[in-house]
């Protein structure tokens, strides 16, 4: 790679030109704005669920086979809490909110934590993919609405007893059908998709459509190769196929792009890319694994 300082400049002139900025966010910003769900913050959170269960991280205890519901909401409570209800914007967020305020932007993001939403980006301008932990849905998906869930997961935390269970009364149940209601997130085929998510799949259908109109930079934040058909993988078939579109990779260990040959697709490194793309490519295509605040903080 090129010299960090030169790279950051670039990054300056491709923001400073472009008509358009539409940002990929994954599980790798929240990391960089110190949304861990593993380390310190996970020990310093949950001492009593590690304790009785032997919890390694937040993410692989959301799968537990809790014994009971009272016992799974106690966790799943405290869990939404701590990564999203509790939570106010981050100084990361609230940064690129500011690198971009005065852009034609929008955001399509895989994280649930709603940070955009709370860092003051326009509610219209994102496309919040896998769901809310500030959202319940019916757990069988028997219609398709959301029901805001923080007075209820407050109410839960306060009364989970010294079992880690909470009260019967307090499981939350489907108004429409009575089965167990489930947080709003992209996790099995019941995942809910209700009139907000269509719209907001639309605005962002509608942008790329306009923006590739114009000098269109992708500026995409941590997203490795867990569901990277959403983001990671149309980013890349944007920059390769249009020419006015500029791709801005920030991630610590995976800056490859991907050929898609019949269907599968193939990663090459930067040094390879000459021989497998155009070589233009190398120009619109900007790659940093260096600290995301750091750069941040460098542009503004």
């Amino acid at each position: 790679m090129e010299n960090y300082n030169i790279r950051v400049e670039k990054l300056k002139k491709l923001i400073d030109n472009a008509n358009y900025i539409l940002i990929g966010a994954g599980a790798g910003l929240s990391t960089a704005a110190g949304i861990e769900y593993s380390g310190k913050r996970f020990r310093d959170n949950f001492p009593e669920f590690i304790k009785k269960y032997g919890f390694q991280d937040m993410y692989s205890s959301m799968f537990y086979p809790f014994k009971s519901s009272e016992e799974k909401w106690a966790y799943f409570a405290k869990h939404a809490y701590v990564n999203n209800i509790g939570m106010e914007g981050t100084y990361l967020y609230k940064k690129l909110l500011n690198l971009v305020k005065n852009k034609d932007y929008f955001v399509i993001t895989t994280n649930t934590d709603d940070q955009f939403l709370k860092s003051g980006f326009d509610e219209n301008r994102f496309f919040r993919v896998q769901g809310s932990y500030a959202k319940m849905q019916c757990s069988k998906a028997c219609h398709e609405k959301l029901y805001d869930d923080e007075e209820l997961i407050l109410e839960m935390i306060e009364k989970t007893d010294e079992n880690l269970k909470i009260p019967t009364e307090l499981l939350p149940k489907c108004p429409v059908c009575s089965e167990e209601m489930d947080l709003n997130l992209r996790k099995d085929s019941f995942f809910v998709e209700d009139d907000s998510w269509h719209k907001q799949k639309q605005n962002y259908i509608n942008f790329r459509k306009k923006a590739l109109g114009g000098k269109l930079v992708l500026l995409e934040f941590g997203i490795g190769f867990n569901t990277p058909i959403i983001i990671r993988f149309p980013f890349d078939d944007l920059m390769k196929s249009h020419e006015n579109v500029s791709l801005v990779r920030f991630n610590r260990s995976h800056l490859e792009l991907t050929v898609q040959d019949n269907g599968n697709y193939y990663l090459i490194g930067e040094d390879e890319l000459e021989n497998y793309l155009n070589p233009n490519i190398k120009e619109r295509y900007l790659p940093f694994n260096e600290d995301i605040t750091k750069t941040l903080n460098k542009l503004i």
